[in-house]
């Protein structure tokens, strides 16, 4: 069994704090794209959200289970510690709520790129990784993270054993790597919204 989750309980201080799941990128939101990119490749799509009151936001979508931190106030890897406890699935495929062009066949990709290893993460040239957009397994999130007392994800995937996959492996799937389109403020929105060749 395959699980999706989604990281959705940031503050969005760098988009006034207006909730970037809801932005709104050709003509759906960014959470509508989210979640039917994944349909199709996991059994399950767990939202992640920082409190009750958010995960009230979210009732309105199917087939959607939606649960709120555990361990509060520590960013990502507080997400992913409830997600890792939520999750069905022996492998998770982890992604923030502000990237609306996950695709598909990249997910698909990862899942099958696992193999024995803890997480499959794409990695840019150099050292700049994608820990949310990642395949991690889930017994070795738990174990981890039930240790881990860094806030840092990067401490966090340093600790397992990764394979990373270059990004540039991903190209014959998605050539422009829009899978890794993720939007903080608003004017980058209103500039892909903008942009040409974007249709789908």
């Amino acid at each position: 069994m395959k699980s999706a989750v989604v990281l959705v309980g940031g503050e969005a201080k760098r988009a006034n704090g207006r909730e970037k799941y809801f932005f709104t990128y050709r003509g759906r939101t960014f959470i509508e794209r989210l979640i039917d990119s994944l349909t199709a490749v996991v059994d399950e799509i767990i939202i992640v959200a920082r409190s009750p009151e958010q995960c009230a936001r979210f009732r309105a979508l199917p087939d959607i289970t939606c649960i709120s931190d555990i361990r509060r106030g520590i960013g990502p890897v507080g997400g992913l510690h409830a997600a890792s406890l939520a999750a069905r699935g022996d492998l998770i495929f982890v992604s923030a709520g502000d990237m609306p062009c996950i695709d598909p066949r990249v997910v698909t990709y990862l899942f099958e790129a696992v193999g024995s290893c803890d997480a499959a993460i794409p990695r840019w040239d150099g050292q700049m990784v994608e820990p949310l957009h990642a395949v991690y397994r889930r017994s070795a999130l738990l174990a981890c993270l039930e240790r881990h007392t860094s806030l840092s994800l990067k401490d966090m995937i340093q600790s397992l054993n990764a394979r990373y996959i270059p990004v540039d492996d991903l190209r014959a799937m998605d050539p422009d790597l829009r899978t890794f389109t993720n939007i903080n403020r608003l004017e980058e929105l209103e500039r892909i919204n903008r942009s040409p060749g974007n249709e789908e």
